[in-house]
This record gives C-alpha cells, sequence and structure tokens, in this order.
C-alpha cells in the first residue's frame, strides 16, 4: 500500500520519537485508507492517532517540528 510521503515520514519520526508503535501507525494508515475508500473527510495520520488515543497534541506539534528540521 502505498502512502504520500509526508505521511510516511510522519509515522517513521513518530516512532522515532517513541510516541507510538509500528502497529498504531499501521492502524491509523489503515483507517485512513478505510476512510478515503469510503469517501468520508480526510484526516491527517496525526488527527487519527489522536482521535484513538495513541498521541496528544502537543506530541503532534513534537514530530512536526522534528519533520520541518530534517527537510
Amino acid at each position: 500500500m502505498e502512502t504520500d510521503p509526508l505521511e510516511r515520514r510522519f509515522g517513521i519520526v513518530a516512532v522515532e520519537k517513541g510516541l507510538v508503535s509500528p502497529e498504531q501507525i499501521r492502524e491509523a494508515l489503515e483507517i485512513q485508507v478505510t476512510e478515503n475508500i469510503e469517501k468520508k473527510k480526510h484526516r491527517f495520520i496525526g488527527t487519527i492517532l489522536v482521535d484513538q488515543g495513541y498521541m496528544k497534541h502537543s506530541q503532534i506539534s513534537e514530530v512536526l517540528k522534528a519533520m520541518k528540521m530534517r527537510s
């Protein structure tokens, strides 16, 4: 399953930082794909992880900041 590079990178950074597990990223990606197929509103991986209770909003900001520093 091919994903957008930004999402893939978000997941990798979140796992590297120890904020989530690879299984949680996989679950979030499966939810995202299912929702997209069902024509529901597109949600970012971070939003799904927060909604699932795996991450906090502050951790999303931490990952995004780390991604920006890598660019």
